[in-house]
């Protein structure tokens, strides 16, 4: 530790000690121990009123079932905190009170005391916009902290110790006041760049004329430039020289050429799939063995929710470098086939119209763009077919809708006497004098 920063913590120890030295002959006082009563009166009587007012209070917010979702946790926020919340109007009641009928000095501790109550209490009560919670803690301290001192009128000495503890790092000296700035600085201003990027992205994601793929990436880059600028904005403003990042950047730039090719090749190809629109949230599509649809755009990868709920993290250069079936780029329409056989003793123009029939019953084939069915050969045991239809909902499943064609087709040829053949070998025993040569 320097000498300099020794003797101004010893100073600051001091000045410290004479203030609470004379702070503690004033509390001998009579009137102090009046304000310290009066105090501790009013501290019971909020206790008390809490305990009155908080279970009716709850019941009453129980029975609000058609609040919207901010209003009931603002209200228990309110209610969480309802002791101080009767004990900042009652002390400042007081306070008014005692300066209208006797000397400001016999209501100067009870002063203090509502200077504090008031200033924790907003404090507590701003700190739930912080989803964070350890980031709303150190906020909530800190603040708290910084306002004890504001009333005690020590922040000019404690500002002066702090900006004498620092550390050199080749020519940019740090200060721990200076530390204590930047996380001050930092968090307020990614505070407000995370208040603004939800309502940007809830304003992008309204415009029904931008396609999803470029409202993810217009999103993305609004929370890029809010975040990045944020702290640029903080640094500059506790004083810390950005020219020492180009240094950093050039670092940065080196282990991205050697080590981080695959990030930096994903990363670009997010970007190249929410240029192009080749995929967007919602399409249905299929990659090798993975068959679903999909769920996000990601900067590293795209997730794909199968129909038995997997879900699958592809990373973005496989989307470019692979073969993707889309079965809904441009139309969500997809044609289905299913083959079949019947018996050579069933009308091939009644299976035929039956077919269709069966299939245009299943509810989601496609009425628009009628069911055909068509000879595809003369097999050993049966009449080959086909049946085409189309489907406007490939997200619901492939699989359960051919199904209940098959299902159709089955209750249809039932009713109709129409058989489905299965293979059929015939077996020739020959003689004894065949067997024998």
């Amino acid at each position: 530790m320097e000498p300099d920063l020794f003797e101004q913590t010893a100073d600051y120890g001091l000045d410290l000690y004479h203030f609470l030295k004379v702070q503690a002959g004033a509390l001998l006082r009579p009137w102090v121990g009046y304000q310290v009563l009066i105090a501790l009166g009013l501290f019971a009587l909020a206790h008390l009123a809490a305990m009155v007012i908080g279970p009716r209070l709850h019941d009453w917010l129980r029975a609000r079932q058609g609040w919207p979702m901010w209003r009931m946790r603002t209200a228990l926020v309110l209610h969480r905190r309802l002791r101080g919340l009767i004990f900042v109007p009652l002390i400042w009641g007081m306070i008014y009170l005692l300066r209208e009928t006797t000397w400001p000095s016999r209501s100067f501790l009870l002063t203090i005391i509502g200077n504090l109550s008031l200033a924790w209490i907003v404090v507590a009560l701003a700190a739930r916009l912080i989803a964070n919670k350890v980031l709303r803690a150190v906020v909530q301290y800190g603040a708290w902290i910084w306002l004890t001192l504001t009333v005690l009128g020590q922040t000019e000495q404690f500002v002066e110790l702090m900006s004498h503890i620092t550390v050199d790092l080749g020519s940019l000296t740090i200060s721990a006041w200076m530390v204590v700035q930047a996380a001050v600085a930092v968090t307020v201003l990614l505070a407000g760049a995370r208040f603004v990027s939800r309502i940007s992205a809830a304003r992008i994601n309204a415009n029904e004329e931008m396609s999803p793929s470029m409202r993810v990436l217009t999103v993305k880059a609004v929370q890029l430039a809010l975040y990045g600028s944020a702290f640029l904005f903080a640094m500059k403003a506790v004083g810390v020289d950005l020219t020492g990042l180009a240094v950093l950047s050039g670092a940065i730039g080196v282990g991205l050429g050697f080590g981080l090719q695959k990030v930096v090749s994903n990363l670009v190809s997010g970007i190249i799939i929410l240029l192009d629109k080749s995929v967007k949230p919602g399409d249905v599509i299929s990659l090798g063995e993975t068959f679903g649809w999909i769920n996000a755009l990601g900067a590293r990868y795209v997730s794909v929710v199968t129909r038995d709920g997997r879900e699958y993290l592809i990373p973005n250069e496989d989307m470019i470098t692979g073969q993707v079936v889309n079965w809904s780029h441009s139309n969500e329409f997809v044609r289905l086939d299913i083959f079949f056989g019947t018996s050579y003793q069933s009308d091939p123009h009644q299976v035929r119209r039956i077919a269709v029939e069966a299939a245009q019953s299943v509810r989601r084939v496609l009425a628009s763009k009628p069911p055909v069915c068509h000879i595809t050969g003369f097999g050993d045991s049966s009449v080959d077919y086909i049946l085409r239809f189309w489907i406007s909902d490939p997200s619901d499943g492939l699989t359960n809708v051919r199904g209940a064609v098959y299902l159709a087709l089955w209750d249809a040829f039932k009713a109709n006497g129409i058989s489905i053949p299965f293979p059929q070998r015939e077996v020739r025993m020959l003689g004894a004098e065949a067997a024998g040569s």
